[in-house]
């Protein structure tokens, strides 16, 4: 069975450009690793990454802001729910503190055991903050934006999945990927995502039956998939075969993502994951390595459409 080493990147659909490229930038601490646009589709959209200065995977966050075109979803059930990042045990009190200053309205809580801090991005999708003694990642610090070491983001702790069945994912998470299951009570379930190092991040399973379902399309206001590493093309193919042959064959061939590859599978319930690893050049296959996520970058397929796609695109200033 191919192995999958944590998460590659979470993936979003948001509001407005400015006010998400501050939420992560300013607000989080985190560090913009590209800026590119949407390759499916003709719509002029960004894409913009966060991350950690050199964006390793496990730290990804990407967004697709969509006020513009004014596509907007629903959040639902048999959708993902809930971005979670990872962060230093203690450190709850000084993202309450900070996020409430800034405008963001914050408080903490504790599911499976594990203490957080509640918030919502400008557009709507909840965030937590997870206090995680497991993760033995180095803290993301960032000393313009406020963040020290003992604070900072150490990455991508997991998401919170919102499902109709909850057999029907177990099933997949556990047979379909190779998760482990390390809770199952009242609040829902919880599975362990392989790592080469240790507990670092989760998948967790939220019963809610009675909640209508959610947007599958990209439409802002929902998170549009889940990303697991599978750290090279033999992996990622490997794994393709084994999810398909069990019959999810709601699953994409390999496509081209320029920094990375990837396939997409969808979950019983309706959830999107994705199966990624990150070519060699990675985020410097475009721009210089000290300096990624410092200028709007185009994929080559797009050369014919660059002028008209920038002239459509949200102003925003970086």
């Amino acid at each position: 069975m191919s192995k999958i080493s944590g998460y590659h990147h979470l993936t979003l659909c948001t509001h407005g450009v400015q006010e998400d490229y501050e939420f992560y930038t300013k607000t989080l601490g985190l560090y913009s690793i590209k800026r590119t646009v949407l390759f499916d589709g003709v719509l002029p959209v960004y894409h913009l990454y966060y991350g950690s200065p050199t964006g390793e995977a496990s730290t990804i966050i990407t967004t697709f802001p969509f006020a513009k075109p004014g596509v907007f979803g629903r959040r639902g059930s048999n959708q993902s729910k809930v971005v979670m990042q990872a962060i230093p045990v203690g450190a709850s009190d000084f993202w309450v503190n900070r996020l409430n200053e800034m405008g963001v309205t914050a408080h903490k809580a504790t599911r499976f055991g594990a203490d957080r801090v509640i918030f919502a991005h400008p557009c709507g999708i909840p965030h937590e903050l997870v206090e995680n003694p497991s993760d033995t990642r180095p803290p993301i610090a960032n000393p313009d934006q406020g963040v020290s070491a003992e604070h900072g983001i150490k990455g991508i702790y997991g998401g919170a999945v919102s499902v109709m069945d909850r057999t029907a994912m177990d099933d997949f998470l556990t047979v379909a990927l190779p998760m482990t299951k390390v809770a199952d009570n009242h609040e829902g379930m919880v599975f362990a995502v392989p790592s080469n190092n240790g507990a670092t991040s989760m998948v967790e399973v939220l019963h809610e039956p009675d909640v209508a379902q959610g947007t599958w399309t990209l439409a802002g206001g929902t998170i549009h998939h889940l990303a697991l590493n599978t750290g090279d093309e033999d992996n990622q193919m490997s794994l393709r075969a084994h999810i398909e042959g069990l019959g999810f064959t709601d699953i994409s061939e390999q496509k081209d993502r320029m920094y990375f590859k990837s396939c997409y599978v969808r979950s019983p319930g309706g959830a999107l994951f994705e199966l990624a690893w990150t070519v060699p050049e990675g985020w410097a296959k475009d721009e210089p390595a000290d300096a990624i996520g410092k200028t709007l970058v185009f994929p080559p397929w797009f050369a014919d459409r660059q002028a008209e796609m920038e002239a459509g695109l949200e102003p925003a200033e970086f």
